[in-house]
């Protein structure tokens, strides 16, 4: 684990931006992810073990959502927990039916549940980011939002924070670059190169532990994990400099 820098560190003499993860970081998705992460693989898996005689183990919501999905793009999610169960599916295209079995209709099928997640109950972030966003923006920092979801967009324009990032490397912009995600530095080092930035003069900020990783493989300047799980430590091991529950202990 690196040595924590301190809230000090900070400050517009010591940085200029600062990157956002978007699910678990800026809005209160993050669940809502992870259950619909488990209801499609849920049913996956039970259906296989019934064609195949085989016990059904259902998707673990701390082990395997923390280990094979948290922060990753979707297709690599697929994949990583697929492969930990063993399992070897056709990679099939990317607008694969979500009623295929191939790793691109799982993981779009896991994406119709959260679009219909988000267009039923709507998005809302969490308050203590919305406060230090404020504060962040007044200083001068320029800001960007980071995240393997392709449901950017139309999760900030639910909480009615669209207005406030300059820039916004999504899952779109992953697949169509295709840029590595996460642990994989090279989205936030896009997002740093867009806004003009150096890395080492850049904040990160993260709640998955692919996150913290992929900024200090990127060697960022400040690496913030928010331990909303209780996993400070896990988080500080991976990459995190500096570790909150929330945003708003680093309001002034």
């Amino acid at each position: 684990m690196r040595q924590p820098k301190g809230t000090c560190a900070i400050t517009r003499e010591a940085f200029d931006a600062i990157l956002f993860d978007l699910d678990g970081v800026i809005t209160n998705t993050a669940e809502v992810h992870a259950a619909c992460w488990k209801k499609m693989f849920d049913e996956y898996l039970g259906k296989r073990a019934t064609q195949k005689g085989e016990t059904f183990y259902p998707f673990d919501l701390a082990a395997d959502y923390r280990l094979y999905v948290d922060g990753k793009p979707r297709f690599d999610g697929v994949r990583d927990f697929l492969t930990s169960r063993g399992i070897q599916l056709p990679e099939g295209e990317s607008d694969d039916r979500p009623e295929a079995e191939t790793v691109r209709g799982l993981g779009n099928r896991k994406n119709d549940l959260v679009n219909d997640i988000i267009e039923e109950q709507g998005v809302e972030p969490y308050e203590g980011t919305v406060r230090f966003i404020h504060q962040v923006r007044r200083k001068g920092f320029k800001i960007a939002v980071v995240t393997s979801s392709q449901n950017c967009t139309a999760v900030l324009r639910s909480a009615r924070l669209d207005a406030f990032f300059e820039v916004r490397v999504d899952g779109n912009m992953i697949h169509e670059q295709q840029l590595a995600g996460k642990p994989a530095p090279d989205t936030f080092l896009v997002a740093a190169k867009l806004l003009g930035v150096e890395p080492i003069r850049t904040i990160v900020i993260e709640d998955a532990i692919a996150g913290v990783q992929a900024g200090r493989n990127g060697s960022f300047g400040l690496v913030i994990g928010i331990a909303r799980k209780g996993n400070a430590k896990e988080l500080g091991y991976h990459g995190a400099d500096l570790v909150v529950e929330d945003l708003g202990e680093l309001v002034d």
